[in-house]
């Protein structure tokens, strides 16, 4: 069983930063991809970072530049830092394992999501 704990998001105005967390508890995580997927309102769930298990990242052209996805394995959490903040990245976000280690076979875990919010 995975269980995956998003946290960090709320209101910024557009050019600030946030930093959100995922806190994983299961079977999966050390040896596995993992990537930070956002849904915003009326769109699909898209896919906006990947970091390997081997620490290579990826991230979406939309986001190049501005976030950056970490991990620490011995705490089990992922971390999304966003910068240079846009209304466009408003959405929720959500973290979720990849069940290979370079981020091509999606698991279908998911947490609750967090609510980001860019507006002034």
């Amino acid at each position: 069983q995975v269980q995956l704990v998003e946290s960090g998001g709320g209101l910024v105005q557009p050019g600030g930063s946030l930093r959100l967390s995922c806190a994983i508890s299961g079977s999966i995580f050390s040896m596995n991809a993992m990537g930070w997927y956002r849904q915003a309102p009326g769109k699909q769930r898209e896919l906006v970072a990947v970091i390997t298990s081997g620490g290579s990242t990826m991230y979406a052209d939309s986001v190049k530049g501005r976030f950056t996805i970490s991990r620490d394995n011995a705490k089990n959490t992922v971390t999304l830092q966003m910068s240079s903040l846009k209304p466009e990245d408003t959405a929720v976000y959500y973290c979720s394992p990849f069940r290979d280690r370079v981020g091509r076979d999606p698991s279908g875990y998911w947490g609750q999501g967090t609510q980001v919010t860019v507006s002034s």
